[in-house]
């Protein structure tokens, strides 16, 4: 019989040999066959508006009776939905699947599996041939268009809006300009209002400003005179600019991931938000030069107004109920500028709540669920009943009976 020293050296043995296995067998994977490690995206959905480059999804209620979380925990999904359907706006630059990074860290799933008719915006992929492209075009346009749909599919005026950084300030010009007393509720999140409090982005409008300036009183030019067409950058310029705003943040995952290699569940969340991360997409120039003139150098959102095309969007003009969030360690949109939208909107509710996280983490960090998606959805639990609706059915009800009959010819056990 061996010794109890023999075999605890046969048993590390055995464990050394599996780790390196594991670590051989990982790394191959993140070399040659990335994208199998790629969670995003897997929520099921309808398209209801398929535009260019706009379109609009429709996440019916998950199959399974529940849905794992991304702390381990399983959540019991409602059946019965809020009459109030829920329509998420990510910001431009980048990929939809921000709201479906992951099965256990969707918000889309999180939402629908939490009693919410849910659509999701998709801005789709800008190319050079969408130049032209204004912030009236997503704010007035694309946007109402969505709305519109949303209300059509489920049958119901009242909307409930969220949108996180540039997704909260188009939802929030949209209801400046149109004035839509609908819109019921209207949350943002991490979104820049007042361009001269601290923060990255600040110091950068300083810059900016103090050109922009000099350029005004001694030259002729101006930059919202020049065709959108020169200024179109590549989608990887928004991947760079991003990651400069905090370097070290950007490298130590790959550290990690070096340490962490045999670990298989970590991998995949690895190589799921460095896709994301590594392939941001571009802005249209047309929205680059607004944001420029009138949000950065003229700051005109925090003097509730900003002109788009041949109207202008007056914040005190929003009556919605609102929930404004911001990051605690969000270095582009800090605390201060965020909660610069309470004091310009009209709305009587409103609420402002500062949540662990950077820019990022906010939204789609590991304590994002419980931080922020939890709040918003109670907060929407008290505000998202109407008169019951006579008649036929909606559409979002037909959808959610096909899917029920789907589940149903699929496991003959329900």
């Amino acid at each position: 019989m061996s010794d109890p020293i023999t075999q605890e050296l046969r048993h590390r043995g055995l464990q050394l040999n599996e780790r390196v296995a594991a670590w051989l067998d990982n790394g191959f994977e993140w070399l040659f066959m990335r994208g199998f490690l790629v969670q995003s995206g897997s929520t099921p959905y309808e398209t209801l508006i398929d535009g260019d480059p706009m379109s609009l999804r429709y996440y019916p209620v998950p199959e399974s009776g529940e849905i794992e979380l991304a702390d381990g925990e399983r959540m019991p999904v409602r059946r019965t939905r809020h009459p109030v359907p829920l329509l998420l706006v990510p910001p431009l630059g980048v990929t939809t699947e921000v709201f479906d990074l992951l099965p256990q860290r969707s918000l889309v799933r999180y939402m629908a599996a939490r009693g919410f008719h849910t659509y999701l915006v998709d801005w789709g992929k800008p190319e050079r041939r969408h130049a032209q492209l204004s912030l009236r075009d997503y704010a007035v346009d694309m946007l109402g268009e969505a709305i519109a749909e949303v209300r059509r599919h489920s049958g119901v005026q009242p909307v409930s809006v969220m949108g996180w950084c540039m997704g909260g300030l188009l939802a929030l010009m949209h209801a400046g300009v149109t004035h839509d007393r609908h819109i019921r509720n209207l949350i943002t999140i991490a979104s820049p209002i007042d361009l001269r409090t601290g923060g990255v982005m600040a110091q950068a409008a300083r810059v900016l400003n103090a050109s922009a300036r000099l350029i005004r009183r001694f030259t002729s030019f101006r930059l919202d005179k020049l065709n959108p067409a020169h200024l179109q950058a590549p989608g990887w310029t928004t991947t760079l600019a991003f990651k400069l705003t905090a370097p070290l943040s950007s490298l130590t995952p790959y550290w990690d991931l070096l340490t962490r290699l045999a670990d298989r569940d970590y991998l995949e969340v690895h190589a799921t938000t460095s896709d994301y991360l590594d392939n941001m997409l571009m802005y249209p120039a047309g929205v680059v030069r607004d944001m420029l003139v009138k949000v950065v150098v003229d700051n005109r959102l925090a003097e509730g107004s900003i002109a788009l095309g041949a109207d202008s969007a007056e914040l005190s003009a929003v009556r919605a109920k609102l929930l404004v969030y911001a990051g605690e360690t969000d270095h582009l949109v800090p605390p201060a500028m965020a909660q610069k939208s309470l004091e310009l909107v009209g709305s009587k509710d409103k609420t402002f709540r500062i949540a662990p996280g950077g820019h990022m983490g906010v939204i789609i960090g590991s304590r994002a669920l419980r931080e922020v998606w939890e709040p918003c959805a109670q907060w929407l639990d008290d505000r998202s009943a109407v008169a019951r609706r006579s008649g036929k059915p909606s559409a979002a009800d037909e959808t959610q009976r096909r899917v029920r009959a789907r589940r149903l010819a699929d496991d003959v056990t329900l």
